[in-house]
């Protein structure tokens, strides 16, 4: 079969899929009629690159070995119309052996560019890549539209992993697990095989995420992993041993901080920071302490899966993917050092953890 049929006969699934759905505005994937349409999932994705491009691990449970560097959704992932840029630094991430992908419905506002834009990839090389979404939404109906459209968007009739996105305190755990809540719509797509695999993400405080895995049995837990991370409100201390314990797979994220652990930074005026992030209660006029490659080397030398970055430009990621081949794990002196070094950043670095919610 051509590239042209397989892309053909892909987008026809998803046609028929979306259709039993009742497009879901009416019917929104009732069980009924998902049941009519349950297919098998194909097998597990397979980049050929990988294993001689960096070292790989295990992804918990789910039999996927992961590379140990991955291609966030954000950067110029989430940028409006930038087809130009994105496309290709997702297509280079796959040459160069990256074989695990994230996005988001919300990644790229309303118009959900970067889906879009991992889409377009998607089309052509859908399984040289673990595909991971996720869903804002806290109820069941809400959740089955944004999946919907992720398939849509993202040029496939499966995901790899669909995940909560941003769990942060007991008010979203509680609504989630509530009855209509979005945990029926996670469940039921992996029952339809519609997903592959469920976890959860989150980058504000501990708490939360760890009832969520005490309440489910998650594939993967995303969680922010930095050098910073033990001097405020530590995933280390009591989340991370409960994820390990679980078996679960373990992805880290925002390792520079979003830059701001990093001594190349240059911060914005703090007015533009501010609206960049509304709700963010830490600016700085400071850069940061690290290295790029202290910083993964930190999040890597603890036990994750993998770490997610998102990229700028094909130079940085080439840069990472590099790091990534050259990795050796930190001792704990030099980890010890790391941290002591990010703590005048500290903050910053952690601004994800300062916002003002509920």
């Amino acid at each position: 079969m051509s590239d042209q049929e397989r892309i053909s006969a892909r987008r026809q699934g998803r046609r028929e899929f979306l259709k039993a759905g009742g497009a879901v505005t009416a019917a929104l994937l009732a069980p009924a009629a998902m049941a009519e349409t349950a297919h098998k999932l194909p097998g597990l994705p397979s980049n050929p690159v990988t294993p001689s491009a960096m070292p790989t691990r295990n992804l918990g449970k789910t039999g996927y070995r992961v590379g140990i560097f991955s291609l966030g959704g954000q950067a110029a992932l989430e940028r409006p119309n930038n087809f130009d840029v994105a496309v290709p630094i997702i297509e280079r991430a796959l040459d160069l052996g990256v074989n695990y992908i994230d996005t988001s419905s919300i990644y790229g506002g309303p118009e959900r560019w970067s889906e879009q834009y991992v889409g377009r990839v998607m089309a052509k090389r859908r399984q040289q890549a673990f595909l991971a979404t996720k869903t804002r939404e806290r109820t069941r109906d809400d959740s089955m539209r944004m999946i919907e459209k992720s398939l849509e968007l993202l040029e496939t009739d499966h995901v790899d992993l669909w995940q909560l996105h941003d769990v942060g305190t007991m008010t979203d755990v509680n609504a989630i697990f509530a009855k209509g809540g979005a945990m029926e719509a996670l469940v039921e797509m992996k029952e339809q095989k519609v997903v592959r695999c469920l976890g959860l993400t989150g980058h504000y405080r501990p708490d939360a995420l760890m009832e969520g895995i005490r309440r489910y049995p998650f594939d993967t837990i995303l969680m922010a992993m930095n050098a910073a991370d033990p001097h405020y409100f530590s995933f280390n201390e009591g989340l991370l041993p409960l994820a390990v314990e679980r078996q679960m797979g373990i992805i880290g994220m925002k390792v520079p901080g979003r830059s701001r652990l990093l001594s190349s930074w240059t911060p914005p005026p703090i007015e533009v920071q501010k609206k960049s992030w509304e709700g963010m209660t830490i600016q700085t006029t400071s850069p940061g302490t690290l290295t790029m490659r202290e910083a993964m080397y930190y999040t890597l030398s603890r036990p994750v899966s993998t770490v997610i970055v998102g990229c700028d430009s094909i130079a940085q990621l080439e840069e990472n993917v590099q790091l990534a081949r050259e990795f050796t794990p930190l001792s704990d002196a030099q980890t010890a050092a790391v941290v002591a070094k990010a703590a005048p950043v500290a903050k910053p670095a952690l601004f994800f953890r300062f916002y003002e919610r509920a």
